[in-house]
């Protein structure tokens, strides 16, 4: 939770007819941001949910560079300390990081930059009438904007067994230091997803000495990022790693007394196993906007500049639902953090329109890039290059002279560039034939080419949106 007071006399983005109002604005203004509810608190590290870091964003990328004079900021989180990247959680694991080099605001950045901070000490309840929020330790906080960060909270699937011992998530320092104890006195893992997140976490416990099976209940892996062919080079490449699959298999049950021993599928079969990663998806935390009556579908609804229907409350990160789709990847949540904090800080006119989500695989030697509508949908063709002796696959979605999808394997270095062509909507009819291999070789015999000023995407002068 993050609390700011506004110092001066901006115009306001809105109509202030009641008095008594306007000089409550006028003098202070105060925007809280939550950014967690009701941890389990690790003693030595503490549960982060994955938003904070969009909150921080928000405030300290954005808000503090575009009126750094204009506000007094207070934090109240559900961790006793600053903010670090959860993204690096998995090279963290694998051991190619160490805690301090994934953190991004300690605790003197706050206080260096004029933000209070109380750590520990998360937002329970949101009082909208009275407009105060109150925390765990009792503190109630006036506010005259709010912005709600609750992030997600992991999946755990409903089966016997799942609080033994020996069974976590993947989604903060203190899962990390569970699977790292684990991993010096036991030998046998299990993943169940065959996620992003769930290939990573297998192929970190792997470096760190441990027999790791994955267990996926489709039989392809990454199926909301990779198509068959791809899915079935990257198995490969893992299996190469020493990596084992069970494919497709539903987890029935988690077997054990004192901790986790084994899990048993739904066709019967036993796994035995010391320790039980669930890597099975992220739901929306909408459990404080709910309490306090806002409206929450799959997530807190917002509209583009990220305001609930309580035009005093904002809400970004992996708790919002925005044109009816939730996020879970990072830089949606970026973009997001843009957005909220130019129409806070009122300095002009900014919408999130949604996001081009794009996919890359954090495993060190394997190369993975997926954007877009990979798939297909209907009307749409494939464009498809195989190189086996180099390991390079490349898909690409085209409807209507425009690239709609991408899959890359074993080449990526173009990755960027074809989400800039499908987030500019470029035309690409004159440099179709040589789009697979590459923004060089495509605009190589491109007279004129030039850099999109929009969108930073290299086109030609002919290429339209």
């Amino acid at each position: 939770m993050i609390l700011v007071e506004r110092r001066g006399h901006h115009p306001l983005p809105f109509d202030v007819t009641h008095e008594a109002a306007r000089q409550r604005i006028y003098s202070t203004r105060r925007i809280v941001v939550i950014d967690g509810e009701d941890p389990v608190v690790d003693p030595k590290h503490g549960d982060l949910p994955p938003v904070h870091q969009c909150a921080d964003a928000c405030i300290g990328q954005y808000l503090l560079q575009l009126a750094p004079e204009a506000y007094d900021i207070t934090v109240f989180g559900a961790e006793p300390h600053g903010n670090y990247n959860r993204v690096l959680l998995s090279p963290l694991l694998a051991g190619e990081k160490q805690v301090d080099e994934i953190v991004i605001h300690p605790h003197r950045w706050y206080a260096q930059h004029g933000v209070t901070l109380h750590a520990g000490d998360p937002a329970v309840a949101i009082d909208r009438r009275r407009r105060i929020v109150r925390s765990a330790n009792g503190v109630e906080l006036p506010y005259d904007r709010l912005l709600i960060a609750t992030g997600s909270k992991p999946i755990v699937l409903p089966v016997p067994g799942k609080e033994l011992p020996g069974v976590v998530t993947f989604r903060d320092l203190a899962d990390v230091d569970t699977m790292l104890e684990t991993a010096r006195s036991y030998r046998k893992a299990v993943v169940i997803g065959g996620g992003l997140l769930g290939l990573e976490a297998a192929n970190a416990l792997v470096r760190r000495g441990m027999d790791v099976t994955v267990v996926h209940i489709f039989d392809t892996l990454m199926e909301r990022q990779l198509d068959p062919a791809a899915a079935a080079l990257l198995k490969t490449s893992l299996e190469n790693r020493g990596l084992q699959f069970r494919m497709p298999a539903k987890t029935a049950a988690i077997l054990g007394e004192q901790r986790v021993s084994g899990v048993r599928f739904d066709d019967g079969a036993e796994l035995e196993t010391d320790l039980i990663v669930m890597t099975t998806g992220v739901r929306p935390n909408i459990e404080l906007a709910s309490r306090a009556g806002l409206r929450c579908e799959r997530g807190i609804l917002v509209d583009d500049t990220l305001q609930t229907f309580d035009p005093s409350i904002y809400a970004v990160g992996e708790c919002v639902q925005h044109r009816n789709n939730t996020f879970g990847l990072l830089a949606p949540l970026w973009e997001q953090a843009r957005v909220c904090a130019t129409h806070l800080a009122e300095v002009g006119v900014c919408r999130y329109r949604g996001s081009l989500a794009a996919t890359q695989l954090k495993v060190t030697g394997i190369d993975l890039y997926s954007a877009g509508d990979f798939a297909g949908a209907a009307g749409t063709e494939a464009l498809v290059m195989r190189d086996h002796g180099r390991s390079v696959y490349k898909r690409l979605i085209i409807r209507d002279n425009k690239l709609r999808g991408a899959v890359l394997y074993g080449d990526t270095s173009d990755g960027p560039w074809y989400v800039e062509l499908m987030s500019a909507g470029c035309d690409i009819a004159t440099f179709r034939d040589r789009l697979l291999f590459g923004r060089a070789a495509a605009l190589a015999e491109e007279p004129g080419a030039s850099v999109d000023s929009a969108q930073g995407a290299n086109v030609s002068p002919a290429a339209g949106r």
